[in-house]
């Protein structure tokens, strides 16, 4: 099973080609190639994201509670 570079084997592209048809096939081998490769764009470029609102203190929890009520 010979994988391209995305991980799409020849055996899954000629599948889908059989049963959808040679273009549709195609463009729904070449559309999960590009989401492929999007998403390993967005693993490379992940970042971490730190809290920038402070805790709330201990004397706090009653006014998170009454803001979380809903009437």
């Amino acid at each position: 099973m010979n994988k391209d570079e995305l991980g799409l084997s020849y055996s899954s592209r000629k599948a889908l080609t059989v049963h959808l048809g040679e273009n549709a096939g195609n463009e729904i081998a070449t559309l999960l190639q590009k989401m492929a490769a999007q998403i390993e764009e967005l693993k490379r470029n992940k970042v971490n994201v730190t809290q920038v609102i402070p805790q709330e203190k201990k004397d706090d929890h009653v006014i998170a509670t009454i803001e979380n009520e809903s009437f």
